[in-house]
Formats: C-alpha cells, sequence, structure tokens
C-alpha cells in the first residue's frame, strides 16, 4: 500500500473509532470512568456559552494545539486541514492568506480581493486580505464557524468566521515563556505575562519572534544572489501585543489593545515546469533546496501593522452596553519571479513562453471599526441583543512589473487607491419555548460601497475609476433541541452575502472588471452529543447551500490577468463530523472528517485556459484572432475546494509521579481531489495529499516546566499548493520537514 493510501486509511480508521466509541465504554474499567474532556465555552454568538448550546457548526481550537501547530515557524497557514472543511492557502509567502470553508472562498491574490471568509481578532474584524496573516501568539482559542454569519458578523460572511481571541488579563501575576530552536536555524521564541497595578488595573504583555535561516540556493547566482549560497527561504517576524483591563466599578469594564508586527522574509518560491504535461506529479526537475531566478530580488516580502482598539462594557442591570473602536494600519513592499525560472535556460528552468516578474513598491493601508452593541442579561426565557456597525477602508497600492530576466527599472508602475465604506444595523433575539426547545432568529441590513480608481504612471498612460455599492438584508433562523443531557439535535436555515467587488490589475490590462454581490442561501442539520459517560464528544452536520451570482476570480490563462466574474449559481452540499475522545491508559484521541461537493452552475460562463501546454478537460471552444482557447466550467467544482478532508490527532500522557509526566502527540491531516483554477486540466487537478507531525517530551505540572522535541511534515511530503499556469507549467509547494526542540516555563 503506498503512503498516500495508508494515510487515508490511518485517518479512515481513527474516525471509526471515534464514532464506535460509546461501544467501547461497556469495558471501561470503574476507574477510567472517572476521567472526562473538558467542557467547550464559546463565543460564536456574541456571548459565552457551552459549545453544544450553538445552534451550528462550530469547531474551536485550544491553546496546546496551536502552540502545536506553530513548532518549526508555523504560521496561520498551519490551520487548514484542522478544523473540518476549511482550506487556507497564499500565494503571497506569509501573509495574505486565503480561507475557504465548505469549499467556499476567493483565489485572487491581489491585496484589494474580497473574501467570503471573515477573520475577526478579539472583536475586531480584519477585512483587508494581508491583515488576516497577522501572527498567532498568546493565543485562548480560535473558533472556526461554519456557514453564513450575516446576522451578527455582517458583510463578506457567506462562507463563515475565523474567530480568535487573545488571552486577556486576569487579577493574578501569571504567566509563560517558550523558546524552539530547530532545522535551517528556526527559532521561535514567545513570551506573555500578566501584571495586575492594583485591584482595578491589569496588564497583558506578549511578544513574538519567529525567524529563519536562508536555505534555498539560487542556482542561476543572479547579480542579488550569492554565489552558491543559500539566498531564499529566511523570515524574521516580530510581533507585540498589549492589554490593559480597567474595571473602575462592578459594572463598567474597559480593555484597551495596542498590537504591532514587524515582518522581513521570502515570498513564495514558485519553480518553473516542475509538472509535465499530463501529469500532475511534481518531475525530477523539482529540487526543493534549489530555484533558477533571474528576476524577483530574492523574492523579499516585507510587511509592518499596527493597530489599536478599545472596548467599554457598561452593566446597567436588565441590559449590558458594548462598544467597540478599532483602528488598523499597515505598509508592505516586495517583489517576485512569478515564473520560477531563467529565461533562456531550457536546461535548468526548461520552456519558458514569456518572463514575468511583478512587485509591490509600496502599500499602505487604514481601516477603522466602529460598533456599539446592546444585549440582555438575565435567565428569562427570551434572550436578544441588538447593534450597529461602521466600517471604512482606504487602500493604496502601488505596483510594479519588471522585464523578468533581471532588470532594474520597473516596466510599467500602476498606482491604485480603493475606498470602502459599509454600515448596518443588526438584532438577534432567543425564546426558549420549552425546557428542552430553543428558538433564535436574527437579521440585518448593510449598505455597501466602493470607489476604485488606477493610474498607470509608467507604460501607456491609463487613468479609470470605477464605484459599486449594494443594499442588503442577511437573517437566520434556527432551533436546538436537548433530547437530554447528553445530546443536542439543532437546524439552521441562513443566509448571508459578500459585498461587490471591484479588480484592476491595471499593470496587465486596460479593463477593470466587477462583480456583482454574491448571496447564500444555506440550510444545516445535526447533532451535538457527549458520549461514554463524558469522556467522548461527537458532533455531526449535514449541510446544503445555494449561491447566486457566485462571485468567481479568473486568474493567469494567457497573461498575468486577474479578472472578476458573476456565476449564475454555485451549489454546495457535504457531511462534517468532529469530535474527540478519552480512550484510556493515557491515550487521548480527536479527529474530523469532511465531505464537500461544490459545484459552478452557468451553462453560458467560459474562461480562458493555460498559457503554457496543459491537458484541458473541460470542453472547449476556440475564439478571436489571434486564435483564444476558452473552457467551459459549468459543473466544475470551486477551486480550492477538496472533497475530502481529514484530520486526526492522538496524544499520549503518563504520569511518571511528583506531578511529573512524559507526554506525546501525532497529528496527521489530509486533504483529496480539488482543482487548482476554474477550468479543469490534468495538470492542475491535484489527488491525495497529507502531512503529519509529532511531538514529545517531559513537563513538571508542579514547576511549570515543560522540555518537547518536535517534528512538522515527518515524511517530507512535496505537496503542490497552487500554481502559476500562464508562462509554464510552474508550481508551489509545502514546507519541508521541520524538527527541532523547545523550552517553555509557565508560572
Amino acid at each position: 500500500m503506498s503512503p498516500r493510501l495508508s494515510a487515508l486509511a490511518a485517518s479512515a480508521s481513527g474516525l471509526a473509532l471515534l464514532i464506535a466509541a460509546p461501544a467501547m465504554a461497556q469495558t471501561a474499567a470503574p476507574a477510567e470512568q472517572a476521567v472526562a474532556i473538558d467542557e467547550i465555552v464559546v463565543t460564536a454568538q456574541r456571548r459565552s456559552e457551552n459549545i453544544r448550546e450553538v445552534p451550528f457548526a462550530v469547531t474551536a481550537m485550544n491553546t496546546e494545539a496551536l502552540n502545536t501547530l506553530s513548532s518549526g515557524g508555523g504560521d496561520i497557514l498551519q490551520l487548514s486541514g484542522r478544523v473540518p472543511s476549511l482550506q487556507v492557502e497564499s500565494s503571497n509567502g506569509r501573509y495574505a492568506p486565503r480561507f475557504y470553508i465548505r469549499g467556499l472562498g476567493n483565489v485572487d491574490f491581489d491585496f484589494n480581493a474580497s473574501q467570503p471568509v471573515s477573520v475577526v481578532l478579539d472583536d475586531v474584524v480584519l477585512e483587508n486580505v494581508y491583515l488576516k496573516g497577522f501572527p498567532l501568539f498568546d493565543v485562548k482559542q480560535v473558533e472556526v464557524l461554519r456557514g453564513p454569519q450575516g446576522t451578527l458578523f455582517g458583510r463578506n460572511t457567506p462562507a463563515g468566521v475565523v474567530k480568535i481571541d487573545t488571552v486577556k488579563p486576569g487579577d493574578d501575576f501569571t504567566g509563560f515563556g517558550s523558546l524552539a530552536y530547530g532545522n535551517y536555524g528556526s527559532t521561535r521564541a514567545e513570551v506573555g505575562v500578566t501584571l495586575p497595578a492594583s485591584d482595578t488595573l491589569s496588564v497583558r504583555v506578549a511578544g513574538l519572534w519567529n525567524h529563519r535561516d536562508d536555505w534555498v540556493n539560487n542556482a542561476y547566482d543572479a547579480p542579488f544572489a550569492k554565489k552558491d549560497g543559500k539566498d531564499l527561504g529566511n523570515f524574521d517576524d516580530f510581533a507585540g501585543r498589549v492589554h490593559v483591563a480597567w474595571t473602575p466599578t462592578e459594572r463598567l469594564s474597559t480593555l484597551l489593545t495596542l498590537q504591532a508586527r514587524d515582518y522581513e522574509g521570502t515570498g513564495t518560491m514558485n519553480r518553473a515546469n516542475v509538472l509535465s504535461k499530463g501529469s500532475n506529479e511534481l518531475n525530477d526537475r523539482f529540487d526543493r533546496d534549489t530555484v533558477y531566478y533571474d528576476g524577483g530580488r530574492n523574492n523579499y516580502q516585507k510587511q509592518q501593522t499596527t493597530s489599536q482598539s478599545l472596548q467599554v462594557a457598561y452593566d446597567f442591570g436588565p441590559a449590558t452596553l458594548t462598544g467597540v473602536v478599532g483602528s488598523y494600519q499597515g505598509s508592505s513592499a516586495g517583489n517576485g519571479d512569478i515564473d520560477g525560472g531563467v529565461w533562456n535556460d531550457p536546461v535548468n528552468s526548461g520552456p519558458m513562453i514569456f518572463p514575468s516578474e511583478t512587485g509591490t513598491l509600496s502599500s499602505d493601508l487604514i481601516q477603522n471599526t466602529y460598533e456599539l452593541r446592546l444585549s440582555s442579561n438575565g435567565d428569562g426565557p427570551f434572550g436578544w441583543q441588538v447593534g450597529a456597525f461602521y466600517w471604512d477602508e482606504r487602500f493604496n497600492l502601488v505596483s510594479a512589473n519588471f522585464n523578468g530576466t533581471g532588470g532594474i527599472m520597473p516596466t510599467i508602475i500602476t498606482d491604485i487607491v480603493q475606498k470602502s465604506d459599509s454600515w448596518s444595523i443588526f438584532g438577534q433575539g432567543n425564546y426558549q419555548v420549552t425546557e428542552a426547545l430553543k428558538l433564535t432568529a436574527g437579521v440585518r441590513y448593510t449598505d455597501d460601497s466602493r470607489d476604485f480608481r488606477g493610474q498607470r504612471i509608467l507604460g501607456a498612460p491609463l487613468d479609470v475609476t470605477e464605484s459599486v455599492g449594494d443594499e442588503q438584508v442577511s437573517w437566520d433562523v434556527s432551533a436546538l433541541y436537548e433530547v437530554n443531557d447528553s445530546l443536542n439535535l439543532f437546524a439552521r436555515v441562513a443566509s448571508g452575502y459578500r459585498g461587490p467587488s471591484i479588480q484592476g490589475r491595471i499593470a496587465m490590462s486596460n479593463v477593470v472588471t466587477t462583480a456583482d454581490s454574491e448571496t447564500v442561501m444555506s440550510y444545516e442539520t445535526g447533532f451535538k452529543a457527549r458520549l461514554w459517560n463524558g469522556r467522548a464528544r461527537l458532533n455531526a452536520t449535514a449541510y446544503f447551500y445555494e449561491v447566486s451570482d457566485l462571485q468567481l476570480t479568473a486568474i493567469g490563462g494567457a497573461g498575468n490577468f486577474n479578472q472578476l466574474i458573476n456565476a449564475d449559481k454555485g451549489e454546495g452540499y457535504g457531511v462534517e463530523i468532529d469530535g474527540d475522545v478519552y480512550l484510556g491508559a493515557g491515550f487521548s484521541l480527536a479527529g474530523g472528517f469532511a465531505w464537500n461537493h461544490t459545484e459552478i452552475k452557468d451553462a453560458d460562463l467560459f474562461v480562458g485556459t493555460c498559457g503554457a501546454p496543459c491537458t484541458i478537460t473541460d470542453p472547449t471552444v476556440t475564439v478571436g484572432t489571434p486564435s483564444k482557447v476558452l473552457a467551459n466550467i459549468n459543473g466544475n467544482p470551486f477551486p480550492q475546494a477538496p472533497e475530502y478532508t481529514a484530520n486526526l490527532t492522538l496524544n499520549y500522557v503518563r504520569p511518571i509521579g511528583d506531578d511529573q509526566e512524559l507526554f506525546a502527540s501525532t497529528d496527521w491531516v489530509l486533504r483529496q481531489d480539488f482543482n487548482l483554477f476554474l477550468y479543469e486540466a490534468v495538470e492542475f487537478r491535484q489527488d491525495t495529499q497529507f502531512e503529519g507531525g509529532l511531538r514529545a517530551g517531559w513537563r513538571d505540572l508542579g514547576r511549570g516546566l515543560e522540555a518537547a522535541a518536535y517534528v512538522r511534515n515527518i515524511t517530507d511530503e512535496a505537496n503542490i499548493l497552487g500554481a502559476i499556469d500562464f508562462t509554464n507549467l510552474t508550481a508551489f509547494v509545502n514546507e519541508p520537514r521541520m524538527y527541532g526542540v523547545e523550552l517553555s516555563k509557565r508560572f
């Protein structure tokens, strides 16, 4: 059996074991019955509640799981596949990640793109794509809310929300520090300390340094490269956060948050012609430690962000009034050898249709958010919350094209400014109809507008403007039924929408494209259960959704284009399972599985196909002079939407006396059958991919000490994450095997 099939079988076996957990209870020893898994509290509905009381699919990841994924320098991309139906990828290195839930996302790689998955950090939405890459450190919990969240979280949430909550100040002096070191000079240092200043004032200070050395050689030895040295793969990521909590009275509480990030490193490393016509497997030209670049200036990236937010809550007794004001500022620069090779180098780079090098000379972002929310208190049968929200953003992006063969001066420079704003009002209520049945309903009205101006200031002159806007009403209705203390059933109908979008990649085209708002109707039902006398948890959901005016981004093809289109309809349906169980004898198991079927439904929708030789499997037509091949994408899956995903984590803990224990954990993630682009081609259709990790060590619970060794990507899998289709059969892959040691102290 192949390693991939073995991993798939292992994941399936683990899920079967998880589902079979209740039957295992019949033979459990009495001593084991006392062990129970912890209850999970989430804020998916803007209030603290047991995860089993939430009437839709939500999965939470705790600090321990997040720390494991960050070993070896992992960033937010490592969340991909760790929750059912969650996919995260990027062609922009360690910032500007793209999120997909239940197959619904956006492959647009430009910084002014919108996404149908929202990221919310400490109650402040991170709307712009490169804010979503803010590093995870000193995090208490990550919640993934699947399905439309238009009522409480608003615009651009038709697929769901990734909600991140950091550790807040408390009343006690507590903290931690950790230091990890591994291969490629990987170093990760993290610290978080709570400092109570008085009975009413407390401060939490947290920081992160994440580093890696260069480990990839640019064998072309370009003028900007080191002679026979390591040129690419490095990064330095510094981030800090200060929370100041002030509670002058029992009724009034405030939280001031200041954050900053300073990142510099290597962007995505495209690799020319590592795919062969007729195959989706990496060929012999692929060498993980070597690239051949004549442009891109070693694919450098830089980004700085700062933010400030203030949350104020006042308890009036019957209700609490909460206000949240947040502001983010960001800037970035970077460059990349997009074609992934050297022009006129058939031996090392293979055939090249045309060279491509693009970069960001500068970008500047300002985002402001304002929210006011009034919510009921008390234990009565009726609960409610109402609120208003305003968001505005100004984004300026100055981009450049180069000749692609090492020329220093740009050949084209564009300057775009995009201004956006949105306001909304919302309300939600829940009613305890009987002791067992609770109904919840909500509605939100949103008004969106966006203005774009793009100028080509070097090259053929161009000055173009575009404006879009829309008004939408989102709503949801759900029911939660408590069968008994261990089993809850739920059903939900919800709508959501993504606001209208503008795409102005005017360095490559004179055309600015727009897309109308996409709207989603979603239906889901499932159960949430505690089993085996509290030693197991099992959740399952079946869902169906339909998207009207599905926003799609046609990228690549005959050139480095990026164009918006609306498909008439899109459809998705599937099943999700997740849970965890204490198996006994120190073993515990957690896992998840998702089957997601997605389909584009528009009989008249055609898109451009690959500029490089590839094997198109869609119906095609040839149009224009010079001729251009277009593919009919009706019936195709959404791009970057794996049909099957699974994750599995097995933990083992063995006490050795005096509050000390040994521990080991192995985690695996699998995804299968997904398309990289809108059209289908043999080369760009990916089969089974998997990746695993291991962490083991010793801890002293009494003194808060821990020493561990870790390995990420144990089998050193080279998984294709994305491709460039407009110049040659270029692809980029995941990170290599990373290993090292880690020491930490908690107090």
